[in-house]
């Protein structure tokens, strides 16, 4: 997971957990439930959780001997484009998520990368990198309306929901268009 180095956290930024209250002692435990809104571009190009939308943070924190362990779900609403026929989906998420916070003085900063764990940063650590990992990750490159939509017609555009079981296009090969006139009687 990447993350994004910060010269300093703001606890009063919605995303930003303070650990203050939660013991440095291995296997004390706390609960963070909080709605926080959406943080912007959180999905990809046709399917994202609206900015500033509601986020339900359902969380448990526990302390282990080299930082915070997060883990819990989150939800939310996700708004998008469905890749086959263009309708609008409007739908709610719900995902697990699973991160380790490492304490800035842990044996961590030696055994791992500056990307593979998470740091915390005294008592403050960003929950916003883990969150966008965890819901864009498991969102579809390309989102349905439904399991079974059977998308646009290629010929016509519309909707095959909004066609006739019969519906086809006359494909004729230009090339064989004169042959067409010999088979029609004549009048």
């Amino acid at each position: 997971m990447p993350k994004s180095p910060q010269s300093h956290l703001d606890p009063r930024q919605p995303l930003v957990v303070d650990t203050t209250k939660l013991p440095r002692q291995p296997g004390a435990t706390r609960a963070l439930n909080r709605v926080v809104p959406a943080p912007e571009d959180l999905g990809n190009e046709m399917i994202s959780v609206p900015e500033g939308s509601d986020v339900t943070l359902d969380l448990s924190l526990t302390s282990v001997s080299e930082g915070v362990y997060v883990s819990g779900t989150v939800r939310g609403s996700l708004k998008g484009e469905c890749g086959r026929c263009l309708n609008e989906i409007d739908k709610s998420f719900e995902v697990s998520l699973g991160e380790m916070f490492a304490y800035a003085d842990s044996t961590t900063e030696e055994t791992t990368d500056e990307d593979e764990v998470g740091r915390m940063q005294g008592d403050l650590f960003d929950l916003e990198p883990a969150l966008r990992d965890a819901v864009v990750l498991t969102l579809p490159t390309t989102p349905l309306c439904r399991p079974d939509c059977p998308g646009l017609c290629p010929d016509c555009g519309v909707h095959f929901d909004d066609l006739p079981a019969d519906h086809s296009h006359e494909a004729a090969d230009p090339r064989w268009a004169a042959l067409r006139n010999l088979t029609k009687p004549e009048e």
